[in-house]
């Protein structure tokens, strides 16, 4: 039995899987590594600590599974997205990682609007929003101008690891799609964009395939990491395109439901001149050729999280959620937004804020929680509002995080949807993506397709049911009303915040 190892390089620790040609996992291990947070809104990590952690974990594997080097073919990557790495011209890093989450950059986003306007959209498919990796490196050159002057090239989170392992400087596509220096729908860089901010010539590294081969092991790595040399490294892929490669989001049709702190609605597209006019990301997928359209809930877990620790911190969530399924959609007259830390997807809003609407003595803690859910759910359906707008048709949708384990929440995402929702019935999420790259390129399988066929198993589907269905379209536009009549409450109320 041979096997492959798909690595998660997230924002709090890294995870690994160890996986057979059955797609059975054979091991999995993970180890943290801290945040380094020196003022508000800034967010940054030593890229060491990513080395550190991963040859752990990859020592653990081997160690606990009895899986002989030999026998692990091919090694592949997720990655936290727009990170930034800079390095110098002997590749070393100069600074620490500026992250996805950090939010220091809203005047370089700006700049980026002012100079290149509609040109940014045309090129890119996507907004200039502080997350993306294009505003780190001006707000680098901006404020550390003798720092950047030594900077020869940037990378990716992911990227950088895998230049430790391989020693090859080189960027994967359906990461580079988040940097706002790639032309998206041709799938290189954009020399525009580039020479419109002065970056150096190189200054973007080759750009590589998801399950692209990029070399073997470095013979050092390789003896520290129990692995062979000779095994393979592949490309990889952004977390939400291997996310979604891990759901089997791999043909037109299906879609991608998520709920973790944030919420992600994602579908699988090949059109690349669809154009969401930046309210959605549009963003190249791991799978050659094809692409995915993204939206973002900010608050989605994040809600039902916040509603629990405030209001019924001794229970479970299970106990919390127990009730809901007693309570009819509508949660008899009252409305939740989930504008807890602002929004993304359809309303690109730092300042608004959540709210409760039509909240009476009669309604209970139960009532709240299912407000919660449905205000959460309501939200991922204005991202497929959006699709269907841009003439994407979904016919099914695969759910996964948190909003998959709880049958009345899998049964009001099929009614508020108006789809068919289907859980899996073993969720890896991006970490099995990376290792079903790892298992295409080396051989096991023609394609992405063909290795989603094999490896994945889908638990019960939630057809919607069609009383319900109707009762929330009504409830739906009733809460795409609520962001207009509470913007401007909110840009008031926003000096009394703490």
């Amino acid at each position: 039995m041979k096997y492959v190892i798909g690595i998660d390089l997230g924002t709090s620790s890294v995870k690994t899987l160890l996986v057979n040609q059955n797609g059975e996992i054979a091991g999995e291990a993970s180890a943290a590594y801290p945040l380094i947070q020196e003022r508000p809104g800034f967010s940054e990590q030593d890229p060491e600590e990513w080395v550190k952690g991963t040859l752990a974990c990859l020592k653990q594997l081997l160690k606990e599974s009895g899986v002989t080097a030999g026998d692990v073919e091919g090694v592949s990557f997720s990655g936290q997205m727009h990170g930034l790495v800079l390095l110098d011209k002997q590749n070393n890093v100069l600074r620490n990682a500026i992250l996805w989450n950090d939010t220091r950059t809203t005047k370089q986003c700006r700049d980026i609007d002012a100079k290149l306007g509609s040109k940014l959209l045309d090129i890119t498919r996507n907004a200039a929003l502080e997350g993306f990796t294009l505003p780190k490196i001006l707000w680098v050159q901006e404020h550390e101008p003798e720092l950047f002057a030594k900077a020869a090239r940037f990378v990716l989170p992911k990227d950088y690891l895998r230049y430790r392992m391989t020693g090859q400087v080189q960027m994967e596509i359906s990461d580079a799609a988040g940097t706002l220096l790639l032309n998206v729908p041709e799938g290189r860089w954009s020399e525009e964009i580039a020479t419109a901010f002065g970056l150096p010539a190189g200054f973007c590294p080759p750009l590589v395939g998801s399950t692209e081969s990029t070399g073997t092991l470095l013979p050092e790595f390789a003896a520290e990491s129990g692995l062979s040399a000779g095994t393979k490294v592949f490309g990889g892929g952004a977390d939400n395109a291997c996310g979604a490669v891990g759901a089997g989001i791999v043909r037109k049709g299906d879609a991608l439901c998520s709920v973790g702190t944030s919420g992600v609605v994602l579908t699988y597209e090949e059109d690349k001149n669809k154009d969401f006019a930046g309210k959605v990301h549009f963003f190249n997928h791991a799978h050659p050729g094809a692409f995915y359209a993204m939206g973002v809930t900010l608050a989605a877990g994040y809600s039902l999280s916040w509603f629990k620790e405030s209001l019924a911190p001794e229970l479970s969530f299970d106990e919390l959620l127990k009730p809901v399924g007693d309570i009819a959609p509508g949660s008899e007259g009252l409305l939740f937004t989930p504008y807890l830390v602002g929004e993304r997807t359809p309303h690109a809003d730092s300042v608004i804020r959540g709210s409760f609407i039509g909240l009476s003595g009669t309604h209970r803690r139960e009532h709240l929680a299912r407000a919660v859910m449905e205000g959460i759910t309501f939200s991922l359906q204005e991202s497929f509002d959006l699709f269907g707008a841009a003439g994407i048709e979904v016919e099914r949708v695969i759910s996964i995080g948190g909003g998959a384990k709880n049958p009345v929440w899998l049964q009001m995402q099929a009614d508020i949807f108006g789809k068919p929702v289907v859980a899996l019935k073993n969720e890896q999420g991006p970490a099995m993506g990376a290792a079903m790259m790892a298992a295409v390129g080396s051989g096991w399988f023609g394609s992405l397709k063909e290795c989603a066929d094999a490896f994945i198993g889908y638990a019960k589907t939630y057809e919607p049911i069609p009383a319900n269905v109707e009762k929330y379209a009504r409830l739906f536009k009733l809460y795409q009303q609520v962001y207009a009549a509470t913007r401007s409450l909110n840009e008031g109320l926003q000096e009394f915040r703490g």
